[in-house]
C-alpha cells in the first residue's frame, strides 16, 4: 500500500489558473502562483488529498515547449514560490506531482540554442532526433529535426541518448532536493521510450520512497506501460471517453464492457492495473459541457469515485463551469479563476457539494481503493456492482434514466447504510432492493462498516459560464499550442455495443454497401508515415503489432476504431 493508492486528485493547470500571459516576456518574477495557496484549503474542504499541476517550469508559451528543467516558469515566480506551494501542501497532508515533459523541449532549451549557434561543432546534436543539416523548416535554422505532433516548437528529444537520459535523471534528483515533489505525471508518454522509461523507474525508485510516476497515453494496452519496469499508472482514456458517451447514449454496457477490459488488462487483481482516472482535464472539453443532460453530472462522478483506479478532478470542475474546445485555441479549458467567486459553492452548488462528499466518502471507504471488482447488475439504464475488500461489500449503483428505478443484487451483508443519501437498507434472502431516483446512484456500505455517511442531496445545477480571453496570434507562436492536437485522442470513433438492442445498431443502406464492395484503394506501406493516409496508417500498426505478438480481435478493433490522422501517426511511431 502507498500513498497514491488511497489518493484523490486535483488537477491544476497553473498557468491558466493563475491568469499567466499566454506569451513569456523572460523578465522579472511575476509571483503568481502565490495566488493557490489559498486553494489548498478548498482542496482539503472539498475531500483531495493530492494535487497534479503542470506544466510549471520556464516555457516561452503554453508550458510544454521547455525552455529550463530547473527554473519555475517566470510568470508563476519563483523557485522559492514553488518550493513553499509544495511545502504548504504536505503540512495540509496533500501530495504534490509535477508535469515532466520530457519527450521534447521548447527551441529556447540550451541544447537546441547551441546547435542553432554551431551546427555541426555542437556537442549536443546528437540530444534530439533526426537532426539533419541539409533540411530547413519553417524558422529557417538551416536545418531540420523529429518534433511532437508536427510541431516544430517542440523539439523531440533523443531519449536513447545516455547524455539526455543522465540529464532527464538529473532534473528528476533536483525536482526531489529542490521542493521535495512527489512523483511526477510524464507528458506524451505513448511515444516515449521504454528503455528510457526504465530509466525513470529506477531513478523514482531510489530518490525517495513511493516516488510516483504516471504517463499520459491514450490508447493501446495500458500494461505495456504500468508494469514493474516502467510507470505505476497511466491516464485511462478508455474509462474517459465511456463514462461521457455511456451516460450521452443511454447504455451503461460501454462503460460496464470498459471496466471490464482493463480489469482483465491488469490481471483481474485489484493491484493489477491502478490507471488514472478522470472526466475531464486541461486538453478536453468540461464534461459539464460534453453531457447532453447536465444531471448526470451524479451518475458520472459518483462512478469515477468508486470504479478501479485512482479519480482525479480537474480544476473548477468541482463547481461545474463550462469549458468548450476552439479551433485554434484551448483557452477556453483552461480559465483563470478567482476562488472568492466560489465562495458560497460547499452549501449552494449541488456539483460542490457532491465531489465534497465523494471525496470523504472515497478516504474513508477502503474498498473502493483496494477492493476487488465484481459486476452485480447492468442493464442499458441502471448499474450495479461490487468493491470487495477484507470482508467488507460495497455496492454502487447508479441510473442514467430520468425516471426512478430498482435493481435487486447479491448482498454479503444484513444492512447496508447509502453515504450519500444516508438511508439504510435491509437484505432480504441475500438480495439488496435499491431503489434510485432517476440521474442518481448512491454508494451502500454495511452498517457497521467503520466508515460515515455523507448525506447530499443529488440534484441539478446550472452550468457556470466563465469569461476567457481571446486568443492572441504572435510571431513567437507560428504553431498552434501543443494541445490542438490531442481532440482526435479525446473522440475516439464509437463502437456500438453487442448487448445493445439490433435496431439501435442497425447500418444504415449506405453503410451496407460500403461494406459489400472491396477497397479500391491500393496501401502503399513504404512511403513516410506522415504521407500516409488512415487506411496505411492503421495497416502499418497492425503490422507492427504482429512482430510483438498474436494480435487479437480487440486491437483489431482498437486501431479500425481510431480514424484520427495524429493519433494514428504518433501510434506508430510509438512502436520500436
Amino acid at each position: 500500500m502507498a500513498w497514491y493508492d488511497e489518493a484523490v486528485f486535483y488537477h491544476i493547470y497553473p498557468l491558466g489558473l493563475t491568469g499567466a500571459p499566454k506569451q513569456n516576456s523572460y523578465g522579472e518574477p511575476e509571483h503568481r502562483l502565490n495566488k493557490l495557496i489559498p486553494w489548498i484549503d478548498h482542496l482539503k474542504k472539498t475531500g483531495f488529498n493530492a494535487v497534479y499541476i503542470g506544466p510549471l517550469f520556464e516555457s516561452v508559451g503554453h508550458g510544454y515547449e521547455t525552455t529550463d528543467y530547473k527554473k519555475l516558469d517566470s510568470r508563476l515566480g519563483t523557485n522559492e514560490d514553488l518550493k513553499n506551494f509544495v511545502a504548504e501542501c504536505h503540512k495540509a497532508g496533500i501530495r504534490v506531482i509535477f508535469d515532466g515533459v520530457f519527450n521534447h523541449t521548447g527551441r529556447d532549451f540550451f541544447a537546441f540554442k547551441d546547435i542553432k549557434e554551431k551546427r555541426e561543432a555542437s556537442q549536443y546534436r546528437n540530444w534530439y532526433c533526426n537532426v539533419n543539416f541539409s533540411g530547413n523548416n519553417e524558422y529557417n535554422d538551416g536545418f531540420s529535426y523529429d518534433n511532437w505532433g508536427g510541431y516544430n516548437l517542440l523539439v523531440k528529444l533523443n531519449q536513447r541518448n545516455p547524455e539526455v537520459k543522465d540529464y532527464i535523471c538529473d532534473v528528476i534528483r533536483f525536482w526531489v532536493s529542490e521542493f521535495d515533489v512527489d512523483g511526477i505525471r510524464l507528458d506524451a508518454a505513448d511515444v516515449l521510450d521504454f528503455d528510457f522509461m526504465k530509466e525513470l523507474r529506477r531513478t523514482a525508485n531510489e530518490v525517495k520512497p513511493e516516488f510516483w510516476l504516471m504517463g499520459e497515453v491514450i490508447h493501446g494496452d495500458y500494461s505495456r506501460w504500468v508494469n514493474g519496469e516502467t510507470l505505476h499508472s497511466v491516464t485511462n482514456y478508455a474509462l474517459h471517453k465511456a463514462l461521457y458517451s455511456g451516460h450521452n447514449d443511454h447504455n451503461y454496457f460501454e462503460i460496464a464492457h470498459t471496466v471490464k477490459r482493463l480489469y482483465e488488462m491488469g490481471g483481474c487483481k485489484p493491484d493489477g492495473l491502478k490507471l488514472y482516472n478522470f472526466v475531464d482535464n486541461h486538453d478536453v472539453e468540461r464534461i459539464i459541457t460534453k453531457l447532453n443532460n447536465k444531471t448526470f453530472f451524479a451518475p458520472v462522478h459518483i462512478l469515477l469515485y468508486t470504479l478501479p483506479g485512482v479519480p482525479s478532478v480537474y480544476y473548477g470542475s468541482e463547481f461545474g463551469i463550462e469549458g468548450k474546445k476552439e479551433k485554434f485555441s484551448d483557452d477556453s479549458l483552461r480559465p483563470e479563476l478567482d476562488l472568492k467567486d466560489f465562495a458560497d459553492s460547499y452549501t449552494k452548488n449541488p456539483c460542490t457539494e457532491l465531489i465534497s462528499a465523494l471525496g470523504k466518502i472515497r478516504q474513508s471507504t477502503p474498498a473502493l481503493s483496494y477492493g476487488d471488482y465484481r459486476e452485480l447488475r447492468l442493464t442499458n439504464r441502471q448499474y450495479a456492482f461490487a468493491r470487495n475488500y477484507n470482508g467488507v461489500q460495497v455496492i454502487v449503483a447508479v441510473n442514467n434514466d430520468d425516471n426512478c428505478a430498482s435493481v435487486t443484487v447479491p448482498a454479503s451483508h444484513g444492512e447496508y447504510v447509502g453515504m450519500l443519501s444516508g438511508t439504510k437498507l435491509k437484505a432480504n434472502g441475500g438480495n439488496l432492493t435499491i431503489s434510485m431516483l432517476g440521474c442518481s446512484g448512491d454508494i451502500w456500505v454495511p452498517s457497521d462498516a467503520d466508515a460515515k455517511a455523507v448525506p447530499v442531496e443529488i440534484k441539478a445545477a446550472e452550468p457556470v459560464k466563465v469569461k476567457c480571453e481571446e486568443p492572441v496570434k504572435t510571431e513567437a507562436t507560428p504553431e498552434p499550442a501543443k494541445t490542438e492536437n490531442v481532440k482526435p485522442k479525446e473522440e475516439p470513433a464509437k463502437a456500438v455495443s453487442p448487448e445493445k438492442k439490433p435496431e439501435e445498431a442497425k447500418p444504415t443502406a449506405e453503410k451496407k454497401a460500403s461494406k459489400t464492395k472491396p477497397s479500391e484503394k491500393k496501401l502503399d506501406l513504404n512511403k513516410p508515415y506522415e504521407e500516409m493516409s488512415v487506411e496505411e496508417l492503421q495497416a502499418c500498426i497492425l503490422e507492427k503489432l504482429a512482430k510483438n505478438g498474436p494480435v487479437t480481435d480487440r486491437m483489431r478493433k482498437e486501431v479500425a476504431e481510431n480514424v484520427y490522422p495524429n493519433s494514428l501517426l504518433n501510434w506508430v511511431k510509438s512502436f520500436r
